[in-house]
């Protein structure tokens, strides 16, 4: 159960520190840890560069979602808009500043981080569609006029993410404000409607796909059509996930991993280096840790007494959850490569920033679970 809070409407800083949800803290650190002994496992043993640059921004980025739980969430949902328009003005400027990398531009140089606006985008679309529909009573939300904002809201980023191009972070994208909207009773009927137009236009939208986004379709479909190209960071992957077996081959002793047969086992690869070392065993176990952050983020969503915070954090909850599934099914070939990073665990800067800003916000509401937000 979670911890009975010890403030009034407007707690001092002691009584924040008691109301924090320590277990919270805790799983969140644990994984933490976890990852840094898995990024060490993927430089085979030795303090390197990933190892150095993965340990301190989680550090650093454990810090800020601390400090960004005990602000009052108040100022969160008061500066929603503005984090959104940041966040999206900066998708516009990788058009201008981005930087190339693998055939894409994501990324704008900030000196100490080369930040990637669309995993931002991830966490500012949902608290802006949270404090958007925040007053909006539930019989009037599938009035049309309540409909034009969040379809610009959403469809505006994902378009731009789809260009730089990242179909994978755009889907994600648009999960994550599709899960607000679908929290505050959206009709069912839209969501089928939509599926059924989507579906139809698949052969067109696949038309439009780059030749590396249609080549990682039919290697979903087919791996071993080109086992020594396309094919061959999922066959590795399979292969390294199976060899592990129930209790894995030990820490340090992955074969796949030491023998560099599976490229890119830092970044969104990571889980397929973890469960060749830990095996099944340990591979449910990393799966339960993440359970239990998204129980905590429901739980405090449950807990929580305005509607800003509950459809921030069960829509929170849902876009982490779906982080996790995507980037576990890649890997295990039940889904293409779209190139999803596991939350804390991958290496990446702008995805755990992004994670640690989201679930700060998440401490911010039971912190102040109390409060009242207008």
């Amino acid at each position: 159960m979670l911890s009975t809070p010890f403030y009034s409407n407007n707690p001092n800083l002691s009584e924040k520190i008691l109301s924090v949800d320590y277990v919270l803290v805790f799983l969140v650190l644990i994984l933490g840890v976890i990852s840094f002994f898995a990024m060490y496992s993927t430089e085979q043993g030795h303090f390197g560069y990933y190892t150095q640059s993965h340990l301190y921004r989680f550090c650093v980025f454990f810090i800020f979602f601390l400090i960004i739980g005990l602000f009052n969430i108040k100022i969160w949902f008061k500066s929603a808009y503005i984090f959104y328009f940041l966040a999206l003005i900066l998708l516009f400027g990788v058009d201008f500043f981005g930087i190339v990398a693998s055939g894409s531009k994501r990324w704008i140089n900030l000196f100490v981080l080369n930040l990637q606006p669309s995993e931002l985008m991830k966490v500012a679309l949902i608290i802006f569609l949270a404090r958007y529909y925040n007053k909006i009573p539930t019989h009037e939300v599938n009035n049309i006029r309540y409909m034009i904002v969040p379809f610009f809201s959403l469809f505006i980023p994902v378009t731009l993410v789809i260009k730089q191009p990242d179909l994978g972070t755009a889907m994600l994208i648009a999960f994550g404000g599709l899960a607000v909207i679908w929290l505050t009773g959206f009709k069912m009927k839209y969501f089928i409607f939509s599926s059924v137009i989507f579906t139809c236009l698949m052969p067109v939208i696949i038309a439009f796909l780059k030749p590396y986004q249609k080549s990682r379709i039919l290697t979903f479909i087919n791996p071993e059509r080109d086992p020594l190209g396309a094919g061959y960071q999922i066959i590795q992957s399979k292969i390294a996930v199976g060899s592990g077996g129930i209790l894995g081959k030990g820490y340090l002793k992955g074969s796949q991993s030491y023998l560099d047969y599976l490229p890119e086992k830092h970044t969104d690869f990571i889980f397929t280096l973890f469960s060749e070392e830990f095996g099944f065993v340990g591979s449910i176990a990393l799966l339960s840790i993440y359970a239990l952050i998204i129980f905590r983020v429901i739980a405090i969503g449950y807990r929580v007494r305005n509607n800003f915070s509950k459809l921030y954090c069960f829509g929170f909850a849902a876009c982490f959850g779906m982080y996790v599934v995507v980037n576990m099914s890649m890997v295990l070939g039940l889904l293409p490569i779209v190139g999803a990073p596991l939350p804390i665990m991958s290496y990446g800067g702008s995805s755990m920033l992004s994670i640690m800003i989201g679930l700060g916000f998440v401490m911010s509401c039971k912190v102040h679970e109390r409060t009242e937000v207008e």
